[in-house]
Protein backbone atom coordinates (compact mmCIF):
# COMPACT_ATOMS: atom_id res chain seq x y z
CA UNK A 1 0.00 0.00 0.00
CA UNK A 2 2.99 2.44 0.59
CA UNK A 3 4.41 1.71 -2.67
CA UNK A 4 1.29 2.45 -3.81
CA UNK A 5 0.75 5.44 -2.56
CA UNK A 6 4.09 7.13 -3.07
CA UNK A 7 3.70 6.21 -7.23
CA UNK A 8 0.25 7.79 -7.03
CA UNK A 9 2.05 11.02 -5.31
CA UNK A 10 3.89 11.34 -7.50
CA UNK A 11 1.77 10.93 -10.46
CA UNK A 12 -0.16 13.48 -9.28
CA UNK A 13 2.08 16.45 -10.23
CA UNK A 14 1.14 15.61 -14.03
CA UNK A 15 -1.11 17.35 -15.99
CA UNK A 16 -2.87 14.20 -17.30
CA UNK A 17 -3.25 12.77 -13.70
CA UNK A 18 -5.31 15.96 -12.70
CA UNK A 19 -7.33 15.94 -15.93
CA UNK A 20 -8.06 12.03 -15.19
CA UNK A 21 -8.97 12.97 -11.11
CA UNK A 22 -11.65 15.58 -12.60
CA UNK A 23 -13.53 12.56 -14.65
CA UNK A 24 -13.76 10.33 -11.91
CA UNK A 25 -15.08 12.92 -9.48
CA UNK A 26 -18.56 11.90 -9.97
CA UNK A 27 -18.05 8.41 -10.37
CA UNK A 28 -16.28 8.52 -7.00
CA UNK A 29 -18.91 10.73 -5.54
CA UNK A 30 -21.37 7.84 -6.18
CA UNK A 31 -19.55 5.02 -5.17
CA UNK A 32 -18.86 6.73 -2.23
CA UNK A 33 -22.09 7.46 -1.18
CA UNK A 34 -23.30 4.10 -2.18
CA UNK A 35 -20.81 2.40 0.72
CA UNK A 36 -21.20 5.09 2.90
CA UNK A 37 -17.31 5.82 2.65
CA UNK A 38 -15.39 2.19 2.39
CA UNK A 39 -14.80 2.36 -0.92
CA UNK A 40 -13.27 5.72 -3.04
CA UNK A 41 -11.46 5.64 -6.07
CA UNK A 42 -9.67 8.80 -5.54
CA UNK A 43 -8.71 8.52 -1.89
CA UNK A 44 -6.85 5.47 0.02
CA UNK A 45 -6.12 4.89 3.35
CA UNK A 46 -3.51 7.15 3.65
CA UNK A 47 -4.63 9.60 1.64
CA UNK A 48 -7.40 10.81 3.93
CA UNK A 49 -11.15 11.37 1.87
CA UNK A 50 -14.32 13.19 3.28
CA UNK A 51 -17.27 13.67 1.51
CA UNK A 52 -18.71 17.60 1.79
CA UNK A 53 -21.99 18.77 1.14
CA UNK A 54 -22.44 22.11 0.86
CA UNK A 55 -25.20 24.23 -0.50
CA UNK A 56 -25.67 26.15 -3.46
CA UNK A 57 -24.89 29.54 -3.73
CA UNK A 58 -27.20 30.01 -6.27
CA UNK A 59 -29.63 27.19 -6.49
CA UNK A 60 -29.91 26.63 -2.65
CA UNK A 61 -29.57 22.66 -3.63
CA UNK A 62 -27.15 20.33 -1.65
CA UNK A 63 -24.02 19.39 -3.58
CA UNK A 64 -21.54 16.62 -2.96
CA UNK A 65 -18.21 16.07 -3.34
CA UNK A 66 -15.15 14.09 -2.34
CA UNK A 67 -12.07 15.98 -1.31
CA UNK A 68 -8.66 15.18 -0.03
CA UNK A 69 -8.61 16.21 3.59
CA UNK A 70 -6.11 16.80 6.48
CA UNK A 71 -6.47 16.66 9.98
CA UNK A 72 -6.06 19.77 12.54
CA UNK A 73 -6.69 19.25 15.71
CA UNK A 74 -10.57 18.94 16.07
CA UNK A 75 -11.23 20.22 12.48
CA UNK A 76 -10.36 19.26 8.99
CA UNK A 77 -8.21 21.20 6.39
CA UNK A 78 -9.60 21.59 2.62
CA UNK A 79 -8.47 22.89 -0.24
CA UNK A 80 -9.93 24.69 -3.24
CA UNK A 81 -7.47 23.34 -6.12
CA UNK A 82 -10.04 22.62 -8.68
CA UNK A 83 -7.12 20.14 -9.77
CA UNK A 84 -4.76 22.84 -10.56
CA UNK A 85 -7.11 24.91 -13.12
CA UNK A 86 -8.03 28.18 -13.58
CA UNK A 87 -11.10 28.98 -11.55
CA UNK A 88 -12.49 28.24 -8.30
CA UNK A 89 -14.02 24.54 -7.39
CA UNK A 90 -17.80 26.16 -7.05
CA UNK A 91 -17.78 24.02 -3.77
CA UNK A 92 -15.57 26.46 -2.56
CA UNK A 93 -17.86 29.29 -3.39
CA UNK A 94 -20.84 27.50 -1.74
CA UNK A 95 -18.93 27.67 1.67
CA UNK A 96 -17.88 31.38 1.41
CA UNK A 97 -21.72 31.94 0.67
CA UNK A 98 -22.56 29.56 3.38
CA UNK A 99 -19.97 28.14 5.88
CA UNK A 100 -22.04 25.81 7.30
CA UNK A 101 -22.00 22.20 5.76
CA UNK A 102 -21.73 18.08 6.44
CA UNK A 103 -19.04 15.81 6.11
CA UNK A 104 -18.60 12.47 5.94
CA UNK A 105 -15.95 10.32 6.76
CA UNK A 106 -16.18 6.70 6.23
CA UNK A 107 -19.58 6.95 6.96
CA UNK A 108 -19.23 8.98 10.08
CA UNK A 109 -21.81 12.54 9.43
CA UNK A 110 -20.98 15.57 11.02
CA UNK A 111 -22.36 19.41 10.44
CA UNK A 112 -19.15 21.72 10.26
CA UNK A 113 -18.12 25.33 10.02
CA UNK A 114 -15.82 26.57 7.52
CA UNK A 115 -13.56 29.35 7.69
CA UNK A 116 -11.32 30.49 4.56
CA UNK A 117 -7.52 30.59 6.10
CA UNK A 118 -5.27 33.60 5.30
CA UNK A 119 -2.02 35.03 6.54
CA UNK A 120 -0.39 33.16 8.79
CA UNK A 121 -3.00 30.45 9.28
CA UNK A 122 -2.94 29.53 5.51
CA UNK A 123 1.02 29.02 5.45
CA UNK A 124 0.50 26.75 8.20
CA UNK A 125 -2.57 25.24 7.09
CA UNK A 126 -0.82 24.74 2.99
CA UNK A 127 2.08 22.96 5.09
CA UNK A 128 -0.11 20.31 6.73
CA UNK A 129 -2.12 19.88 3.34
CA UNK A 130 0.80 19.19 1.02
CA UNK A 131 2.18 16.56 3.19
CA UNK A 132 -0.88 14.31 2.93
CA UNK A 133 -0.81 15.35 -1.00
CA UNK A 134 2.16 17.40 -2.50
CA UNK A 135 0.91 17.52 -5.75
CA UNK A 136 -1.11 20.88 -4.62
CA UNK A 137 2.65 22.75 -4.76
CA UNK A 138 1.92 21.97 -8.63
CA UNK A 139 -1.74 22.80 -8.91
CA UNK A 140 -1.28 25.99 -6.97
CA UNK A 141 1.56 26.78 -9.66
CA UNK A 142 -0.70 25.61 -12.55
CA UNK A 143 -3.82 27.32 -11.78
CA UNK A 144 -2.24 30.85 -11.09
CA UNK A 145 -4.41 32.08 -8.65
CA UNK A 146 -4.49 31.90 -5.03
CA UNK A 147 -5.98 28.45 -3.73
CA UNK A 148 -8.79 28.54 -1.25
CA UNK A 149 -7.77 26.63 1.88
CA UNK A 150 -11.17 25.91 4.22
CA UNK A 151 -10.73 24.84 8.19
CA UNK A 152 -13.52 23.24 8.52
CA UNK A 153 -14.37 22.36 12.21
CA UNK A 154 -17.23 20.26 13.77
CA UNK A 155 -20.38 21.85 15.52
CA UNK A 156 -20.64 21.22 19.15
Amino acid sequence: MARYSALVKRLGHQRWFAWMGRQLVPVDTVITKWSKGRLMILGKPDLPSLLITTTGQRSGQPRTNPLLYAPDGDGYVVVGSNWGQEKHPAWSGNLLAHPEATVEIRGARSTVTATMATGAEYERLWGLVTKVWPAYDSYAERAGRKIRIFRLVPKK
